[in-house]
């Protein structure tokens, strides 16, 4: 019988995919299996929706190896096997790479994350996938929207659809409505083979445990900052922002409505 924390997990994953209509009848899709706490826990629902015919989709769960030192996916292999989960474990080298061309004392995260996307996204179009989900959540959201704000001068963050920029692979991410918390102690329940990350996981410092750290000390002060964050990414006000592709900033004088017309309105309504 499912916990009350499943069901929490289930009811915002189902919401999110009838929101932003991630999925449509026979897609194939591939779940990214990092090994971590929240691909496992989307896995794992995922499959059990479609075990119960919530939804008519062919799923593949997709772990590349990306030869780290004390990558270990026996275990992860044997939950696959006893669950009777479709899988594909690739091997690509990305960790010399990484460990090449970032200098000392940098994080690896960003060229990581970006030699990740690339493969996952080869194998999608190579291998005619429909929809390429993801393990991103409520809190990832949040937090990659500051680490936007603060380190590149941008305002973007992780949606719950997008389209790639060359049009040929579609990213979904149901977790969005997910908050991590709940997620942790799902995956504490179910006893996942969890895979550590000692890439990245091991560098000190990290922009984003900075950016936690922030917003929890805030939440201590204001509970819903972290919701008010989240809900703002959709809820855009574009004459109120400095983006002139958003909003022509340079011609909104010419606009202005003088009083004489606002009379006439007033008078012919």
């Amino acid at each position: 019988m499912a916990t009350q924390i499943e069901k929490k997990l289930v009811f915002n994953i189902t919401k999110a995919i009838a929101d932003f209509k991630m999925l449509q009848k026979h897609d194939k899709v591939m779940i990214c299996l990092s090994g971590g706490k929240d691909s496992f826990s989307l896995l794992k629902i995922m499959h059990q929706l479609v075990l119960e015919g919530v939804y008519d989709i062919d799923i593949l769960a997709y772990t590349l190896d990306q030869n780290q030192p004390g990558f270990d996916d026996s275990a992860m292999r044997d939950y696959l096997q006893t669950h009777n989960i479709p899988y594909i474990i690739e091997k690509r080298d990305t960790y010399s790479v990484v460990v090449d061309k970032v200098p000392a004392n940098k994080t690896y995260c960003s060229l990581c994350s970006r030699l990740r996307r690339g493969n996952i996204y080869r194998f999608a179009r190579e291998n005619n996938i429909d929809k390429i989900m993801l393990g991103h959540h409520r809190d990832d959201v949040i937090e990659s929207v500051l680490m936007s704000m603060f380190y590149q001068g941008k305002i973007k963050s992780m949606p719950p659809k997008l389209l790639t920029e060359d049009k040929q692979n579609v990213v979904i991410r149901p977790l969005i409505y997910c908050q991590e918390k709940d997620i942790e102690k799902f995956a504490n329940q179910q006893n996942f083979p969890i895979i550590p990350c000692n890439l990245c996981g091991s560098q000190a410092n990290l922009k984003r445990q900075r950016v936690k750290q922030l917003l929890s000390e805030l939440a201590k002060e204001n509970p819903k900052i972290p919701v008010n964050i989240f809900s703002a990414l959709g809820n855009i006000v574009p004459s109120h922002l400095m983006d002139a592709d958003l909003f022509n900033l340079r011609e909104c004088d010419q606009m202005r409505i003088t009083p004489d017309e606002i009379n006439f309105v007033a008078e012919n309504q």
